[in-house]
């Protein structure tokens, strides 16, 4: 059974990540005609950002779940490999050792969006397999650092990493200490895992591997078996709407229904599954409880936009294991969202914010923190004082303290922090914590919003989120009333 004692065993374990690292780069921006040169959208760039992909990212996965990782791959000598060894040296918890060669440059994939829709992306690489001579230095660099890792992931985006030499030292020297192999695959040819302890395909990569079809469970369960009497292996395979599947060499096969939920974007989901049940191996779980947790932490990080994580937080609120809203901890000092804001950025992930009186919760505002924490790793909120409440509303508001507003907002979902604020503006809060993202209810021009300039100047963005007719406190209280 399912406990938060278990989920934060997951702090205990250190996992060997090795395969196909690369630097996922955004430009986003507003698009608003067309070019008179071609029938190509025209975008007007207002922020960029780079993060950690691939392997890269299933490593910074298990760090956000407090774990400990050791990540190893091959970087070009490139602007892009510079920058993706600078990001990870900021991550909490992560070790690497990327091997990099002149010969082949850094994989970059950049993605181009318009008002939060992809409408372009360019990949740089060479997905040729690597030389025999890297290749070694690659085996010899994971062999060495599996000592002291309770599980070990191979994550193979066939970009040319994970060479059968490489798969093999590793899962060789694997089974030599015990510790068990779980394989993230691309290849359509599977016979090199051979000896893994478990393979994570979503439905595509398990067709393309078995030449079998997986639409049904029936058909699923046959494909899996193919596999796993090629193998050796247990298949997890992550089936979309439909959940996921444990198939097992002997045993009965479980199928988890997915999380219902908006999805915005299945970017690094599959990261994040191989991770959480990797990191939950290493931890002392068993492969059932890995799979609950990484259905949850799946459930997560579709809601958000770009590649995300999930925190253990995260998934503690997913499977409704948080303590009773009436209890909650409601709003933080400052001092302590700054400090929470920099490990946060430390860890590579994308701090939103938003902020507003928050007097009577309706639903346009669980739209907005939805919207908001969709758009961002980690959200913070910030609420208006009783004082500055009644400056700006009048003498009969708020009609809820602020300790009850923070208790309300800190226990809805996808809100990492809250903090109140005296002044009538929340300035001074953005410029301590320093927001990637801004959001705020489109009644407000981006002229009007307090921060913007000072968040752009930064890389950021700023989001307008639409209203939800006829919601508004003040509306809600007159009604209430009987106005």
């Amino acid at each position: 059974m399912l406990n938060t004692t278990r989920i934060n065993t997951l702090a205990q374990g250190r996992v060997l990540v090795v395969g196909d690292v690369m630097l996922d780069h955004y430009v986003s921006g507003r698009v608003s005609r067309v070019s008179e040169e071609a029938p190509v959208p025209i975008i007007r760039v207002e922020s960029e950002r780079s993060t950690p992909g691939g392997a890269a990212n299933v490593a910074l996965n298990i760090t956000a779940l407090g774990g400990r990782a050791h990540l190893v791959g091959a970087v070009g000598e490139d602007h892009a490999g510079a920058s993706l060894a600078s990001l990870l040296d900021l991550a909490p918890g992560l070790d690497h050792q990327l091997v990099r060669t002149p010969a082949r440059p850094t994989t970059l994939k950049t993605r181009y969006l318009g008002a939060q829709h992809q409408l372009l992306r360019v990949d740089h690489e060479d997905s040729s397999a690597l030389s025999p001579e890297l290749a070694h230095a690659v085996a010899e660099a994971a062999t060495a650092s599996l000592a002291g890792c309770g599980a070990v992931i191979l994550s193979d985006y066939a970009k040319g990493v994970l060479t059968d030499e490489v798969i093999a030292g590793v899962i060789g020297a694997a089974q030599t200490l015990g510790v068990p192999v779980v394989i993230d695959p691309k290849r359509h040819d599977w016979a090199a895992y051979s000896g893994a302890f478990l393979i994570t395909p979503n439905r595509r990569e398990l067709a393309l591997a078995s030449g079998l079809p997986v639409d049904s469970d029936e058909d699923a369960e046959a494909a899996a078996k193919a596999m796993s009497a090629l193998t050796g292996a247990a298949i997890l395979l992550t089936r979309s709407e439909r959940g996921m599947s444990l198939f097992t060499p002997g045993a009965a096969t479980v199928h988890l229904p997915a999380r219902a939920r908006e999805v915005f974007d299945v970017s690094g989901a599959g990261d994040t599954v191989t991770a959480v049940v990797a990191l939950a191996l290493a931890s002392g779980l068993d492969l059932a409880t890995g799979m609950s947790l990484a259905n949850a932490a799946a459930g997560v990080v579709v809601g958000k936009r770009g590649t995300a994580t999930a925190s253990r937080e995260d998934i503690i609120r997913e499977l409704g294991l948080a303590p009773d809203p009436s209890s909650g901890p409601g709003a933080s000092a400052l001092g302590d969202v700054v400090e929470a804001r920099q490990a946060w950025a430390a860890a590579g992930l994308r701090v939103g914010f938003t902020n507003g009186c928050f007097d009577i919760l309706h639903a346009g505002h669980i739209a907005l923190i939805g919207e908001a924490a969709a758009a961002c790793d980690r959200l913070i909120v910030a609420i208006n004082s009783d004082a500055s409440v009644s400056r700006l509303k009048g003498p009969s508001r708020p009609v809820q303290s602020e300790a009850a507003r923070a208790r309300v907002m800190s226990a809805l979902r996808g809100v990492s922090a809250v903090v109140v604020f005296a002044d009538d503006t929340p300035l001074r809060i953005i410029e301590a914590l320093q927001p990637d993202v801004l959001i705020k209810g489109a009644d407000y021009a981006e002229a009007e919003i307090v921060g913007a300039d000072l968040v752009k100047s930064r890389g950021g963005r700023v989001i307008r989120v639409g209203l939800v007719d006829g919601q508004s406190s003040s509306a809600v209280i007159a009604r209430s009333k009987g106005e």
